[in-house]
């Protein structure tokens, strides 16, 4: 049975509430145009802002409009397939023609660049939210219309296009590192560095290459993902009278991943020094923000990152109590990055599952079960954390402590 279009799944919803096209376009501020597009199956893409209105108005979630089956398969529900990469890998990895372009099926003209550029802003929400499945879906069609973009730019809008094609193929290998598709997030990582080569834009470079750091690490290629960074971050080094937010971002991020490497490595004298310098270079972007764009790219590297790397890094070295002292000097999560913030809880978690302070990482892992289900099941360092619990408690197991152990695929 073929699945529901977008668009199918949107008019079904809407009978189902009793709105016609015009009520749904008053109650979710879009027009009725778009609407009665989206619902006849228009080959445009639809901005994920869009959605997110429609479904808003409609009283569902974004993935119930884009496809639940998807989402209920990430949280691990039960009789539900896996994500598929499928759709994705058919994009990252294109058939080719003799002449070495990609072959893809002939289609519309694609958005203009800056709903484009909205479109990935939304797209690198919802993959920071933790809600991969949702990402899945929105991010392999914005890469094709984006690659047809490069190709229709005029001179004078190449280094914007590629620029743009840069941050998505950024945005689709972090998503695939998350999904451990590590041969595809190569791949994809691969042609952000390309196309950030061509847009002439260090700093979107320079970020390409601490997230291929970070995959290094995850392959456990530790002494290459060390030496990469810091090779970058001397490239990059900016000058601290001149350099702008971003400028120091980049720079302050390749050398916390470096860091990160060092730790992992048992070198805490340099990974001290690293984590020293990039606390400069976080103190000296102080209050100042950076453009959006450069936000999406870099945002997150604060204070608070770099006292969360060190939270990391006496984790690594098993220093539990260590982890604890650090982290009493975390801001609460709304004022730092999504992402971090959770890292930040799984050391956290370990710290007190170690100390034997089971009720406590419990605590913690429950509550990251609630906000971020999806990420949390990607997660082997909380799936080993839930192990030590499960193995380590006295009493029967909790309630709570069972959710989470179905959750990451098995209670003891």
């Amino acid at each position: 049975m073929t699945e529901p279009t977008v668009g199918e799944r949107l008019a079904g919803l809407r009978r189902e509430s009793r709105l016609t096209q015009e009520q749904l376009a008053e109650r979710s501020g879009i027009s009725v145009e778009v609407i009665r597009k989206l619902e006849q199956g228009s080959r445009g893409t639809a901005r994920l802002d869009t959605l997110h209105a429609l479904a808003r108005a409609l009283g569902v979630s974004t993935s119930g409009l884009l496809g639940d089956a998807s989402q209920a398969a990430a949280r691990g529900e039960v009789e539900h397939r896996p994500l598929s990469l499928a759709e994705i890998r058919r994009v990252i990895t294109p058939l080719r023609g003799i002449d070495g372009a990609p072959f893809v099926v002939p289609r519309s003209e694609p958005p203009g660049l800056r709903t484009l550029r909205g479109n990935l802003h939304a797209a690198d929400r919802v993959y920071n939210a933790g809600d991969y499945a949702v990402a899945l879906r929105v991010v392999p069609p914005l890469l094709v219309d984006v690659r047809a973009a490069v190709g229709l730019a005029g001179d004078e809008r190449q280094a914007e296009a590629y620029d743009l094609l840069a941050r998505t193929y950024h945005l689709a290998g972090g998503l695939l590192i998350q999904l451990r598709a590590d041969d595809l997030a190569q791949t994809a990582l691969s042609g952000a560095l390309d196309a950030a080569q061509r847009s002439g834009d260090q700093v979107v470079a320079a970020t390409v290459i601490r997230t291929m750091c970070w995959l290094l690490m995850r392959q456990g290629r530790i002494s290459e993902a060390a030496e990469l960074a810091v090779v970058t971050a001397d490239e990059v080094e900016p000058r601290l009278s001149r350099a702008t937010p971003a400028d120091l971002a980049a720079w302050g991020w390749l050398l916390l991943g470096a860091a990160a490497a060092r730790a992992r490595d048992n070198r805490p004298d340099e990974v001290a020094d690293l984590i020293g310098v990039a606390a400069a270079a976080a103190v000296r972007i102080g209050e100042r923000i950076p453009a959006a764009d450069q936000l999406m790219l870099v945002g997150g590297f604060d204070s608070a990152k770099v006292q969360m790397q060190r939270a990391e890094a006496a984790a690594v070295a098993g220093e539990a109590g260590r982890v604890l002292e650090l982290s009493a000097s975390v801001p609460p999560a709304p004022t730092i990055s999504r992402s971090a913030w959770r890292r930040h809880r799984l050391d956290l978690a370990w710290a007190y599952a170690d100390l034997r302070r089971y009720g406590k990482a419990t605590a913690v892992l429950t509550q990251l079960r609630g906000t971020a289900p999806t990420w949390l099941r990607q997660q082997r360092y909380a799936r080993d954390i839930v192990d030590t619990i499960a193995t380590g408690r006295r009493r029967a197991m909790t309630d709570e402590l069972a959710a989470l152990a179905e959750l990451m695929g098995g209670a003891r």
